[in-house]
């Protein structure tokens, strides 16, 4: 069943946040569908004898051509199959392309499997079918994806590596991410697609390509010459900067954006609003909840901490919930479920406190916004699923706060990073409304550091640590370390310090794992021989303990992508040190502030207590002060670059004991 094609066609210019990764899975590659599983396209000796790529002069393999087949004829399958050559320059392109993965999720199958080797002399040496394996790995979540998995023979410099699959999904294109952009050079990508009927597409950071009419009923798009896709330090998420194809289907003929989400606002208002209705039981509990809370934003903090503490989320890494287990679970069907059963997906979450938010009184909708880990999202481009972050906006005062609970480790009056400073949709029966969210600024997510500090006279620093984290930085570490074993958690706190400056860690405490309100902290105990460097009769030192050994933010003199950082953050440093016997500052001169406008400030400053024996060193840093700037411009890397290494470079400042000096006077 095939709808004529020429529908097809490019739309307004905007950006996506999809709500499921899932669909990036379009690795793809194939030759022509009439082919035999068994033949291979003929090798040109001039690819055979290539002793140097085409595409970047230093690539250590290159993707002579990355076919793919995308078959969406069928009403219920759709079919990629896939075709990839590559040619080997060199060692590291050797084992890079010596093991091949191909992941692939759910219901999705991949079939057919077949690849070769050709050696630089012509010879060629094909896989086995014995050798292509196939495993599962359980990822965050308890979400299993299957990788088919194989070892190519005899790679070596100046091969020719070649492998075909079929991919088999249920469902249709429409959603589909066509990658032109890989993680090697390509001289040809090309997609030939054969859509279901009513398909549109839009192509991301490729300019005006198209698909164009090909045989057997199908469209091709090609491109030339694509370089890799490299990865940098504070870059937007992949696909705002990689190039690629968004498919999907729809049968209108002409797309108006404020017509095309009030409606969508509908719907979603009509599919949830049963899900958060709060029934008699939801009632009842809420009264217990809020207690005596004096206002409302006592009454919402008590329910937003009732559900991330008393209800457990069996969605979350560190439930303790196998995949068996999540499979016996009973599906909650209404908020009192999950009142009743006291845990919830993070969906049930969210819905339990919109329900109890309600039912103390409360204006609560479900509200969706763009998600920044994914996309920046733009209101012109219109498809549902752009929308990929769901959570709970509430009237307060007159105007719209959010909340997810199911986060649990967000703080209570903050969103996630990925959906702060969003455009949110807040849903409703009849008129859907638009409501810029929020940034939280640089003092909701703090590291504060503290350490005090015996100093040696052979430069051996001691002493004890602590770190604390709030806000995003809570929910990073949380994140990070929720998942890992005690011993786990230890190993990579002791392997950091040691890597950093030789530092031995012992003592370690690490608290607040789990807990979805107090902020994560570190603890431990710390020796670092030679710290200090003794020259003679002097020791120099650099106060600023925490930044030792840590890397230029921005190493790299040249940028290809802009720099996004993902949330405004503050640092705050306090470091005392001893002195040893007989020395005293012969050197203590700060290193200077450094302004950069409401947006940036960092301020260090030294000093030492009044018997000359202790130094006093602080540190105060925050980055995204003015109006939650995040995002600049390739053409301002040069002078963000030259902030943040100046910084570095006065965090590397250091100072002068002397033997046998006059203690220093002081303020302290």
């Amino acid at each position: 069943m095939n709808a004529p094609f020429p529908r097809l066609r490019p739309v307004a210019s905007g950006a996506l946040a999809l709500l499921c990764a899932l669909v990036f899975t379009a690795l793809a590659t194939r030759p022509a569908a009439a082919r035999s599983d068994k033949d291979w396209k003929p090798i040109d000796p001039s690819e055979l004898g290539a002793a140097a790529p085409t595409v970047e002069k230093d690539a250590d393999a290159e993707a002579l051509f990355w076919e793919v087949y995308v078959d969406d004829s069928q009403p219920y399958e759709l079919s990629l199959r896939n075709y990839v050559r590559i040619k080997v320059f060199n060692e590291r392109g050797r084992d890079a392309q010596s093991k091949i993965e191909l992941p692939y999720y759910g219901r999705q199958q991949i079939k057919d499997v077949a690849a070769r080797v050709v050696k630089p002399d012509g010879t060629s040496v094909e896989l086995k079918k014995e050798d292509v394996f196939d495993r599962t790995v359980v990822k965050a979540g308890g979400i299993k994806v299957k990788v088919k998995s194989f070892a190519l023979p005899g790679v070596e410099p100046g091969s020719v590596v070649e492998y075909r699959w079929r991919e088999v999904r249920p469902g249709s294109a429409d959603g589909l991410r066509l990658a032109f952009q890989r993680d090697i050079p390509v001289r040809a990508v090309t997609y030939y697609l054969k859509p279901f009927g009513g398909m549109r597409y839009r192509p991301i950071n490729m300019g005006d390509a198209r698909f164009e009419k090909d045989k057997d009923n199908f469209y091709k798009m090609s491109m030339a010459n694509m370089p890799a896709f490299r990865e940098e330090p504070r870059m937007p998420p992949e696909d705002a900067v990689r190039s690629w194809v968004f498919l999907y289907y729809s049968d209108e003929k002409k797309l108006d954006a404020e017509q095309y989400w009030k409606e969508t606002g509908r719907r979603y208002y009509e599919g949830f609003k049963d899900l958060i209705k709060p029934n008699d039981e939801v009632k009842a509990a809420v009264a217990g909840i809020v207690g005596d809370a004096k206002d409302d934003p006592e009454k919402l903090r008590r329910i937003y901490d009732f559900c991330r503490t008393k209800i457990k989320n069996v969605s979350d890494d560190a439930s303790g919930l196998t995949p068996d287990d999540r499979a016996k679970l009973k599906d909650n069907k209404a908020p009192a479920d999950t009142l009743k059963r006291a845990q919830g997906t993070g969906s049930d979450i969210d819905f339990l406190f919109a329900a109890l938010a309600k039912a103390a009184g409360f204006d609560a909708r479900v509200a969706l916004s763009g998600n920044n880990d994914d996309f920046f999202f733009d209101r012109g481009f219109m498809h549902y699923s752009f929308l990929g972050s769901i959570f709970v906006a509430v009237q307060v005062g007159g105007s719209w706060q959010f909340f997810s609970p199911a986060e649990m480790y967000t703080t209570y009056g903050m969103l996630g990073w990925p959906e702060e400073g969003q455009d949110v949709l807040v849903t409703d029966a009849k008129e859907p409304i638009w409501v810029r969210g929020p940034i939280s600024g640089p003092e909701k997510s703090v590291e504060r550091r503290t350490g005090k500090f015996k100093l040696s006279e052979d430069g051996t620093l001691e002493g004890d640590v602590s770190i604390e984290y709030t806000g995003h930085l809570s929910f990073a570490q949380k994140e990070y370390n929720d998942d890992d074993s005690p011993a786990e958690r230890e190993k990579t706190v002791v392997e950091l310090w040691k890597s950093r400056m030789g530092a031995e860690v012992t003592d370690l405490h690490i608290e607040n794992v789990t807990d979805p309100v107090q902020p994560f902290i570190y603890q431990f105990h710390v020796r670092v021989p030679s710290y200090a460097t003794r020259t003679g009769k002097r020791l120099f030192l650099q106060p600023a303990f925490f930044e030792k050994g840590v890397e230029p933010l921005f190493p790299t003199a040249t940028r290809r992508h802009e720099v996004y950082f993902h949330h405004p953050w503050s640092e705050d440093d306090q470091v005392e040190i001893s002195l040893p016997e007989g020395f005293a500052l012969d050197n203590a001169d700060a290193p200077g502030a450094l302004s950069g406008g409401e947006l940036t400030k960092y301020d260090p400053t030294i000093a030492v207590t009044k018997d000359g024996r202790r130094l006093i060193y602080k540190r105060k840093f925050y980055f995204g002060k003015s109006d939650g700037m995040l995002r600049f411009p390739v053409t301002s890397y040069p002078s963000l670059k030259n902030y943040f290494d100046e910084v570095s470079k006065r965090d590397g400042h250091t100072i002068a004991l002397k033997q046998g000096a006059p203690a220093a006077t002081s303020s302290k």
